[in-house]
């Protein structure tokens, strides 16, 4: 589903009207997530401060997000911000990357109001500093009332916290209405998780050529196709998140089989034969 508004192609640049021009706008993927891993590299390898890789891959970010919003992208979610690293980055680096991000959003929001993008936020953002909360809630507000691409950036996130959060959520609601757990399914789960208002994604895309999902959306790809490119964060544009769709369109998606939903399940003697053993 597209999200509203009008398709923008006629400001994509040249490079990319010859890639967006091959692929299949119909079977566009509906979310797409980015692992954005090789700000710090990206700078070692100039000799660079680590602060100025971040200040590139935050350049990128923008630019990756026009491009999803030219494209009629619905939902884009970049992990921006993990919670094992806020615990082992030097503090002097989180500061500035605190920093960095309201700067982003102050300078940014503008831009998003122009190409019809609305922002949002998953993880512990509560424990972040209060005042990028203010600037976060600021932005989102501001930009809540557009119709084009969700972008959703993860901040002091980390799967498995996620799923901690939703399975406390999940048994205070259990005890509060007096459900056993033998009632619990997969949608219950999901209602709970901080990405319940949006699709599973699609296509996850990982920069920096790493083999490794990183604790990111640890229930939600189960099913998703998964893109790894060399090319470090900082250097990521958007012709190529356009030529990691058309990876993603040559694909033959398979989904596995498919879980158990709440209410009545259909009876399959095959699966009940092999749970019997």
């Amino acid at each position: 589903m597209q999200p509203s508004g009008t398709l923008r192609i006629h400001e994509l640049t040249a490079e990319e009207r010859a890639v967006y021009a091959t692929l299949k706008p119909e079977q566009l993927p509906e979310h797409v997530a980015i692992i954005m891993d090789g700000n710090g590299r990206w700078a070692g390898r100039r000799s660079l401060k680590r602060f100025l890789g971040h200040q590139q891959g935050a350049k990128s970010v923008q630019l990756v997000t026009e491009t999803a919003s030219r494209i009629g992208l619905p939902w884009l979610t970049l992990y921006a911000f993990s919670l094992e690293n806020n615990l082992r980055r030097p503090r002097a680096e989180v500061n500035f990357l605190m920093r960095l991000l309201k700067s982003y959003l102050e300078s940014n929001v503008q831009r998003m109001m122009d190409n019809n993008v609305r922002i949002r936020y998953i993880g512990r953002t509560h424990d972040l500093p209060p005042e990028v909360q203010d600037k976060m809630r600021w932005a989102e507000e501001t930009t809540a009332r557009n119709t084009g691409t969700t972008l959703t950036l993860a901040l002091n996130y980390g799967g498995r916290s996620e799923m901690v959060d939703a399975f406390r959520g999940l048994a205070a609601e259990m005890q509060q209405k007096n459900i056993p757990p033998s009632h619990i399914c997969e949608e219950d789960i999901h209602r709970h998780l901080y990405t319940a208002h949006m699709p599973d994604p699609d296509l996850l895309i990982r920069t920096s050529g790493e083999m490794r999902i990183s604790n990111f959306l640890l229930w939600q790809i189960a099913y998703t196709e998964i893109f790894v490119t060399e090319r470090l964060w900082p250097d990521f544009r958007g012709i190529h998140l356009l030529e990691a769709i058309a990876d993603f369109q040559r694909r033959e998606r398979r989904f596995g089989g498919i879980g158990e939903s709440c209410g009545e399940v259909e009876e399959d003697p095959e699966r009940m034969r092999i749970v019997a053993g």
